[in-house]
């Protein structure tokens, strides 16, 4: 994530999204079997710090450094976790490797993911995990409730498109599963979760999480927007905020049944070199 180059707002939003992810995960902050041993533990891209201070209070016996290009975590923090103003896309400056490195909701951040899953392996013990969430655009419907026309589609796919073109993939989790294998991880696990627009599902969990999910986006649909489509697109302030407001429109229609897809990888790195 190098400095100026972050489209996204780096804000309160992702306190929420740290809500929603507990729901989907059932209270767990994490799915590999590595987090309940570490004692090492590296977050990438900390944003708020949410992650990483739950994190350290749930383990006490590990060590948890946040690392982000703002400053804007928290100064009462756990004894156990700190936070570190790099540039994760340079030369990492730690020595002493880690046994668990997380990244989560950093869609659109990584120029070259593949090099930044290969910087993860080199800065992981033998035996340590790492750890990837995050979700795929566009969204999907599985009984037509959606129009193809639909401004939620071209909202989405105008990001793709503005992702691709400035070189930071939104969909970076979704293709990075060939690379966790050429790079040597083993074990690789791949889950999927839906997080419904709004309260449409009739399931309670899924209920839940899309209303938490409607009031993601109703706080920053504009903030998430406005600097690839500007910037990137070429599109007037208006006309984005113009989109925004009927993307928020049919977010809010129950009778639309769309959701996103997030993406849910561990890999381990070996114990033993391979031979």
């Amino acid at each position: 994530m190098s400095e100026g180059k972050y489209a996204y707002p780096n804000d309160d939003r992702v306190d929420l999204q740290h809500h929603l992810w507990l729901i989907t995960l059932d209270g767990e902050l994490a799915t590999s079997p590595g987090r309940e041993t570490a004692r090492r533990v590296l977050d990438l891209g900390t944003g708020t710090g949410i992650w990483a201070i739950d994190f350290a209070d749930a383990y006490p016996g590990s060590e948890v450094i946040g690392v982000d290009l703002s400053a804007i975590q928290p100064d009462l923090v756990p004894a156990n976790c700190s936070f570190e103003i790099d540039d994760l896309e340079l030369d990492w400056p730690w020595e002493q490797p880690f046994d668990y490195i997380f990244n989560r909701s950093c869609a659109g951040s990584w120029s070259d993911f593949r090099s930044m899953i290969q910087r993860v392996y080199d800065h992981l013990e033998p035996g340590g995990y790492f750890e990837v969430q995050d979700l795929e655009l566009p969204s999907y419907c599985d009984d037509g409730s959606v129009p193809l026309d639909a401004a939620l589609y071209r909202w989405q796919h105008a990001l793709v498109d503005a992702s691709n073109e400035v070189g930071r993939p939104i969909n970076y989790a979704l293709d990075c599963l060939d690379d966790l294998h050429n790079v040597g991880f083993v074990e690789i696990r791949h889950q999927i979760y839906k997080w419904p627009f709004n309260n449409w599902p009739d399931d309670p969990k899924l209920k839940e999480a899309g209303r938490w999910n409607c009031a993601n986006l109703d706080m920053g649909l504009e903030a998430f927007s406005l600097g690839l489509l500007t910037r990137v697109k070429g599109w007037t302030r208006d006309a984005v905020e113009e989109l925004c407001a009927e993307v928020k429109k049919e977010v809010k229609d129950t009778r639309l049944h769309a959701y996103w897809r997030q993406h849910v990888i561990y890999a381990r790195k070996p114990r033993h070199p391979s031979i």
